[in-house]
C-alpha cells in the first residue's frame, strides 16, 4: 500500500460525510502526477476546519477577518519571477523521507455553501479547492494575469482527467 501524501486533521466532522481525506490524496497526487513529480517524494499537510477556524486563520495571515473557502502555506517560495512562467518545482530529498510541501486549509461552510451557490457538486467543488491549493504550494499563483491564466488551465486539465467538467464555466 502506497504511503499516504496528505496529512490530514479533521477538526470538523461534517468533512466524514464526503470522505475528505479519499479527496484530498486524489487531488494532490493529480497534480503532482501532472507536474511530473512522484507523490512518494513528498508530503501535504491538511486541516479541514469550519469557517470559524479558517476565519481566524485568514485574519492571522492575511488580514482579513472573514471566512474563505481555501488557504494555503507552502513550505518554500517556488514562484515563477516571470508572469506566466513555470515556477521552480521542489525537488525531492536525497534521504528517501518525503519533503513537506506545505499547509493547506479547508472550510466546510464556505465549501457547502459556494457550491450550492454555483450548482456543483459538494464533492467536484472540494477537489477543485485542493487542486487549487496544491497548486499553491507548488508556486502558482493568481495574482499576475499571466500566472492566473498557467494556474487556471493546469487546474482545468487536471479536473478534465478527474471527470469534472471546468469549473470556470468556459
Amino acid at each position: 500500500m502506497l504511503e499516504p501524501l496528505v496529512d490530514i486533521l479533521i477538526e470538523d466532522p461534517r468533512w466524514e460525510e464526503i470522505d475528505l481525506p479519499a479527496l484530498a490524496e486524489h487531488a494532490a497526487r493529480a497534480v503532482l502526477a501532472d507536474r511530473g513529480l512522484d507523490p512518494e517524494d513528498f508530503e501535504i499537510s491538511l486541516l479541514g476546519c469550519d469557517d470559524a477556524r479558517i476565519a481566524v486563520l485568514n485574519a492571522d495571515f492575511r488580514g482579513k477577518a472573514s471566512p474563505t473557502n481555501v488557504l494555503s502555506w507552502p513550505s518554500d517560495e517556488r514562484a515563477a519571477e516571470d508572469d506566466g512562467g513555470e515556477p521552480d518545482l521542489p525537488e525531492p530529498f536525497a534521504s528517501g523521507i518525503p519533503e513537506g510541501l506545505g499547509d493547506i486549509a479547508i472550510a466546510y461552510e464556505t465549501c457547502v455553501r459556494e457550491a450550492g451557490d454555483q450548482g456543483k457538486a459538494l464533492r467536484d467543488h472540494v477537489l477543485h479547492l485542493l487542486v487549487h491549493g496544491t497548486l499553491h504550494l507548488l508556486g502558482f499563483d493568481h495574482i499576475r494575469e499571466g500566472d492566473a491564466a498557467l494556474m487556471e488551465e493546469i487546474e482545468v486539465r487536471v479536473l478534465d482527467r478527474m471527470g469534472i467538467l471546468n469549473p470556470y464555466g468556459e
